[in-house]
């Protein structure tokens, strides 16, 4: 009979699972800040509600790595990923903080095409976080994700070329440039994430 070298600590899977949930919430309301909806200050509260969840779920984490004798797997894969996670939920909120701080009324078209990116990502990153107690069928995800990226890429380059075509007075070129990079970064994060999983998978396999 074969032995297990490390016991099912389901714990971590289940706060990796919930920490992926949080940024469907933030992706979500990402995607109600750029709707038409006049008063946007609710949204970004909600947000900041969201995020602050988000931060307490990473904590919970820390804290069960640091109280946790035998990890399910490397204590550094388990600080990454969670701080992966992490920034994600971060340039979100801060894409939705800009939009309210920077009082930006109209917003290029473009910008729902990153966002329609950024909720995929969000969508199959919390599909694929159950999958971390398997390790089984996590490649289309990293696959996936590596794709969207590279969409995400693209969507961001024509946003500049569209900032600087003339169309914007300056004040507004600076505003929504931080706005688009801000999705972008948010983008950047999610592969970083993938990357993170594929890294865990390779060692874990």
């Amino acid at each position: 009979m074969g032995f297990r070298i490390r016991p099912v600590e389901t714990s971590f899977y289940d706060l990796f699972t919930e920490a992926a949930q949080h940024l469907l919430t933030g992706a979500g309301l990402l995607s109600e800040m750029l709707s038409e909806v006049e008063d946007k200050e609710p949204i970004a509260k909600r947000m900041r509600d969201a995020e602050h969840a988000a931060d307490e779920t990473t904590h919970a984490i820390i804290k069960r790595v640091n109280s946790t004798f035998v990890t399910p797997f490397d204590r550094e894969d388990i600080y990454s990923l969670a701080s992966g996670l992490d920034d994600v939920m971060d340039m979100m909120d801060e894409a939705v903080d800009l939009i309210l701080l920077y009082e930006v009324k109209v917003l290029p078209p473009a910008l729902g095409d990153q966002v329609d990116v950024i909720q995929r990502c969000a969508e199959i990153t919390a599909a694929a976080m159950p999958g971390l107690k398997s390790m089984k069928d996590l490649d289309e995800y990293w696959i996936e994700i590596n794709r969207l990226e590279n969409v995400g890429d693209k969507n961001h380059r024509r946003m500049l070329a569209h900032l600087f075509g003339g169309e914007y007075k300056t004040i507004e070129v600076l505003k929504l440039k931080d706005i688009v990079e801000s999705l972008e970064e948010a983008i950047d994060a999610f592969e970083k994430v993938a990357n993170i999983v594929e890294q865990i998978a390779v060692k874990e396999s």
